[in-house]
């Protein structure tokens, strides 16, 4: 067979550890030998990301905007440890927080669902989508160490030079300061993203912040998302038959558990973080889970949503054989060769992805996968096979569809 021929590049964003040796994997195994695959390479390992001073990870959002679709691998955020694992000269900053504050707009993450892995919360019959805001919070914080007594206060100078203070808190001693920030026009593109999101997947949209604790900044997001709601949504949500309602996110949290999925749950960046997780192990595992980000700009950047399996990634160093769940990872990828396809009218690489994700689906459906889903499939028959056979298998399962 002829490969399929793309017109426009991806844009690929290569990762570190586990999920970078999956990676080329997906690409050996199940991309080349049937496409003949554009990409613009940009290397977001930890070592080149220290060499480049973190400049790769910024050329390549600049690359997203050039070419609209982007795949990424998932990447290390250093911690003081990874400091000193990697010689790093300073702790970068999350390289997603770099390139999401580059392309604004949203990520909703959904779960890959399989008839053989139950859901832990027995109640969840539908998917359940998180919508995360993709700007500001911890991942554009500035921090501060208190060594010891004295004052800490919030300043802001306006364009005219008037100078607002407002004390934070008088330290008697050593503590930390965060300061945090976010800004209208991104909150506002994350409201109407969630709208439209919510009107294409015909779903209702729950949204999620503490204002009863934080009364400006929390309460800001509830009343950008209230007003745009209002505005431009309400009717064209009752024509949908549809809802949107805001809750406090303890609420939320409490009235999710008990329900039976089947809508979006928008959160803040980090709620997104942190609940993402939770809606992803509570459905099977964090490698079974989609992420995009949607820019409102039209910019689409697909990536892994998990970490990069550390664990696995030594046992591979010291030449051991491992069995890593690549499901996410070849999702990614299948992802952002559908929408290179559907913006560029390609049938053929739209074909292409629907038909490997069936393949991938149904070959752990037969009962052949990694041991991390072997140990939640309620299987009777159950074949392990380690990274690369399960990959292999995938395109077996492919070859004879």
């Amino acid at each position: 067979m002829a490969k399929i021929i793309m017109k426009t590049p991806l844009v690929e964003m290569d990762g570190d550890e586990m999920t970078r040796v999956i990676w080329k994997m997906i690409k050996d195994i199940l991309l080349l030998p049937y496409i003949d695959l554009k990409t613009e390479y940009y290397d977001l390992g930890l070592e080149y990301r220290e060499k480049t001073g973190d400049r790769v990870t910024i050329d390549s959002a600049i690359a997203t905007k050039k070419y609209g679709v982007a795949v990424k691998c998932a990447t290390i955020t250093p911690n003081a440890e990874r400091v000193r694992e990697y010689d790093l000269t300073e702790m970068w900053k999350s390289p997603n927080g770099t390139i999401r504050a580059v392309l604004d707009g949203t990520v909703f993450r959904a779960p890959i669902l399989l008839s053989s892995i139950k859901p832990f919360v027995k109640t969840w019959v539908k998917p359940i989508t998180i919508a995360r805001h993709a700007y500001g919070d911890v991942y554009r914080d500035v921090e501060y160490r208190v060594l010891g007594a004295g004052k800490a206060e919030l300043v802001f100078t306006n364009e005219n030079g008037e100078v607002t203070r407002q004390t934070i808190h008088d330290f008697d001693g050593a503590g930390v300061i965060l300061g945090m920030h976010n800004i209208d026009k991104s909150i506002e593109s994350f409201a109407r993203s969630c709208f439209n999101y919510a009107l294409d997947q015909k779903q209702d949209i729950w949204f999620a912040t503490k204002d009863t604790i934080s009364k400006k900044y929390d309460h800001t997001f509830k009343d950008i998302f209230q007003e745009i709601y209002e505005k431009e949504y309400d009717e064209k949500f009752k024509a949908a038959g549809i809802e949107y309602f805001y809750t406090l996110i303890d609420d939320a949290v409490a009235r999710v558990v008990r329900s039976e999925g089947g809508f979006i749950w928008a959160c803040k960046n980090y709620d997104g973080d942190v609940m993402s997780d939770m809606v992803a192990t509570a459905f099977g595992s964090l490698a079974m889970m989609t992420s995009i980000l949607v820019s409102p700009e039209g910019y689409y950047e697909y990536e892994a949503a998990h970490g990069t399996v550390q664990r696995h990634y030594y046992q591979h160093l010291r030449g051991e054989e491992t069995s890593t769940n690549s499901m996410a990872t070849l999702f990614a990828w299948t992802g952002a060769l559908r929408k290179r396809g559907e913006l560029d009218g390609i049938a053929e690489l739209v074909g292409f992805a629907d038909k490997m994700d069936r393949a991938s689906i149904l070959t752990i459906e037969n009962g052949i996968m990694t041991k991390d889903l072997a140990a939640l499939s309620d299987l009777r028959e159950i074949k392990t096979v380690n990274t690369e056979d399960f990959l292999k298998e995938v395109k077996k399962t492919f070859d004879a569809m």
